[in-house]
């Protein structure tokens, strides 16, 4: 690990903590598994107001596999792309039942065989779940990676090969977290407020603009 990794790791840590933390609302693995499945170009915060009532009517595993098709449509509607979602979450919850005795997985390779599974979903999983090391490479990882040099790929894949190698693996469920945090609070797209920015002096992106914003 370099010694600006080092750096700007431990400015997170001072700035959010080193507490591991999901925005997810969740009580067991399957629910962080729909909720996930849901929360693809979908705020957080809007994913948690549908799955309080989503898990209240469907409180298992199967209830969810033997959900009507339409019906599921209707409940996740404001989470966009509810169509897809919904064949997803239920061919995942039914395979889930018929494969794996109702139990989410936690290999890499089991998860991506779900319908709806990817790996950013599959590392939530891993990580939130199991608590074993992984990236999750969503849009602020990709991008605030990239403007502090830490990776130049834009494939999530290869973004995640790249800061697996860079970062601890203590930090690596972290990265994720932290980014995220200060994705939505300071390094915004498409206006970041570098003013406020406490990593101004380990951004690449910003030295490349001569400083200005």
């Amino acid at each position: 690990m370099t010694k600006k990794t080092e750096a700007i790791l431990k400015l997170l840590d001072e700035r959010y903590g080193t507490d591991y933390r999901c925005s997810l609302e969740h009580k067991n693995a399957w629910q962080l598994l729909v909720a996930t499945i849901l929360s693809a170009q979908c705020t957080d915060a809007r994913v948690n107001i549908v799955t309080k009532e989503l898990f209240r009517k469907y409180p298992s595993v199967e209830a969810l596999a033997g959900a009507e098709l339409a019906e599921l449509e209707k409940d996740i509607h404001s989470t966009g792309f509810y169509r897809n979602k919904a064949k997803n979450i239920i061919a995942c919850c039914r395979e889930l039942v018929s494969r794996f005795d109702g139990e989410v997985p936690r290999s890499l390779e089991d998860l991506t065989s779900l319908a709806g599974v990817g790996r950013k979903t599959a590392n939530v999983i891993r990580g939130n779940i199991y608590n074993d090391p992984s990236i999750v490479v969503d849009t602020h990882v990709k991008r605030i990676s990239k403007k502090l040099g830490l990776t130049k790929e834009d494939e999530p894949e290869k973004v995640e090969k790249d800061l697996m190698k860079k970062l601890p693996k203590d930090h690596w469920i972290l990265w994720n977290i932290q980014l995220i945090t200060l994705g939505r609070e300071i390094c915004k797209a498409p206006t970041p407020k570098c003013s406020e920015c406490f990593l101004t002096e380990y951004c690449d992106d910003l030295k490349k603009r001569g400083g200005v914003c």
